[in-house]
């Protein structure tokens, strides 16, 4: 399966192409190529920083449009992470109002979690698994992942497939479709963040033409 790591700026990419490397035997471009991307069958959106710079990067980089084209229209499966899950909601508080690539309905708000927890949220937590949670079926006793965030990701239960909690409960991962995202880092969570990747990769190339069934 070729896979491309799409590079804005934005994100720790290397790190995204080890954890896949460490799962199975790919294909994979780390790029901002228009070609590239539309000639990958499965894409990774990573993102570390701010909301609004990443919408910028992504314009700058004329990559607003064709990634809208190979996801939305063509149902190309795609993983968000950390930041680059955030990106596919519809807007963003952060520093100033901000629309998102709107894939997926929902808001990415300030964390407030209360009861004198420090923002931002970093270390690891404990996942909540939804019913229709099938991409971590992996997951027994050991359910933690390692989160690292200031914002959280405000949307319909229908497409959580897992939560946690942190003073309040919080958006984890989320699936839409061919959509997929996941608000903790996969290449930082140690053996079940490789499984998650794994496990994403796997259901990816079970449905590389759009027919999500997951």
């Amino acid at each position: 399966m070729k896979i491309a790591i799409i590079d804005y700026d934005m994100g720790n990419v290397r790190s995204i192409e080890n954890a896949i490397n460490h799962v199975g035997d790919f294909e994979i471009d780390i790029t901002s190529d228009p070609e590239l991307i539309k000639a990958a069958e499965c894409l990774i959106l990573p993102g570390v920083g701010a909301f609004p710079d990443a919408m910028k990067k992504l314009k700058e980089k004329g990559l607003f449009d064709v990634l809208n084209k190979e996801v939305t229209v063509k149902g190309k499966p795609v993983l968000g992470i950390c930041l680059g899950m955030q990106i596919l909601f519809e807007s963003s508080e952060e520093i100033t109002f901000t629309k998102g690539l709107g894939w997926i309905p929902g808001q990415v708000e300030y964390m407030q979690p209360g009861s004198g927890l420090r923002v931002p949220h970093v270390g690891w937590n404990s996942l909540n698994l939804a019913d229709n949670a099938s991409v971590f079926d992996y997951l027994h006793d050991d359910k933690d992942f390692y989160f690292v965030h200031s914002l959280w990701v405000n949307c319909p239960d229908e497409y959580k497939l897992a939560t946690f909690n942190y003073g309040v409960e919080m958006t984890a991962a989320v699936k839409k479709d061919n959509i997929m995202g996941m608000q903790f880092h996969p290449e930082k969570s140690q053996k079940n963040g490789l499984a998650a990747m794994k496990s994403f990769l796997t259901w990816a190339e079970n449905n590389k033409v759009g027919k999500c069934n997951a």
